[in-house]
């Protein structure tokens, strides 16, 4: 497979804007840039609600002044007419960023879907997406390659990339299954986000990394996470909330599977740890820019 736009210039950190949790686009970029990091992975969110208001996404360029965007996220999963007006929004949001990629998420995006489907407490008549839910495994890789293959060919028309990330409490949730959605829609623009924590609790391990080939993976989310009980679904509000480094995975095994690989792109920092998100933003930033140079040593 051809690698991503963007990928190939040295081991790089980007900050993910979950480090800056309760922040908004402008602010973000300053603190990334005065973070030291050489990147920022914007997302929708704050996006979304900056462009909802009449500001120009145009402005945010010369803030970024040398900073580069790394990716934005991101497009989640869903029927395909939804996919296909959501793809369309978020691929101009990213060409004009300059970014080389867009995000996709596999469904359920909602981890309380998962957890009401299990309970069969999912009626008919809801209609919170519920994506591959009760499909045979095979069934749920070809209904979420579809999507993504319509994502792909959305942001080809863009000329970026789209960086594949299985959720953690998906029905696609794994690395073996993300690479064989590659593989069935064969489309060279598309990449897999590492997420240590999503891969993590779908029950891979560092060797399963470590075994991949380097030119599928697009970045690198660096966190950490609590122990999810058996039987339990995972649930990043609940299940991410802890500083990187005090959670349960073994971050630097993972990295040193990722740099196993030869893998020279993006590594981003991304955090759902509530107290982190109160304590000033730059400090935040600062540290785990200073744990991410720690573990990539």
């Amino acid at each position: 497979m051809n690698q991503l736009p963007g990928m190939g210039a040295g081991l790089k950190t980007s900050m993910n804007v979950t480090t800056t949790f309760h922040g908004n686009v402008v602010n973000d970029i300053r603190i990334a840039k005065e973070a030291g990091f050489a990147g920022i992975e914007l997302q929708s969110p704050k996006l979304y609600r900056y462009l909802a208001l009449g500001l120009p996404l145009d402005a945010l360029l010369p803030r970024l002044n040398g900073l580069v965007v790394s990716a934005v996220g991101a497009l989640q999963e869903d029927e395909p007419e939804i996919v296909t007006r959501e793809a369309v929004r978020l691929a101009e949001i990213t060409a004009a960023l300059g970014a080389p990629m867009m995000q996709m998420c596999t469904g359920p995006v909602d981890p309380e879907v998962v957890k009401d489907f299990r309970a069969g407490r999912l009626r008919p008549e809801d209609r919170r997406y519920r994506g591959a839910l009760g499909l045979s495994d095979r069934e749920a890789l070809e209904w979420t390659a579809k999507n993504v293959a319509l994502a792909a060919d959305i942001a080809a028309d863009h000329g970026i990339g789209v960086c594949l990330e299985p959720l953690g409490w998906a029905p696609v949730n794994s690395v073996g299954q993300a690479v064989q959605i590659l593989e069935l829609i064969n489309r060279p623009n598309v990449g897999i986000n590492i997420d240590f924590w999503h891969f993590y609790v779908a029950g891979d391990t560092p060797e399963d990394i470590a075994r991949l080939d380097p030119s599928i993976i697009s970045t690198i989310h660096v966190d950490d996470g609590l122990p999810v009980a058996p039987g339990d679904v995972p649930d990043q509000a609940h299940h991410r909330n802890v500083w990187t480094g005090g959670g349960v995975i073994p971050i630097q095994e993972w990295v040193d599977a990722v740099k196993s690989t030869g893998f020279d792109g993006w590594y981003c920092t991304e955090i759902f740890c509530a107290k982190a998100a109160e304590l000033d933003f730059l400090e935040v930033a600062r540290t785990l820019r200073g744990v991410l140079e720690i573990l990539l040593t």
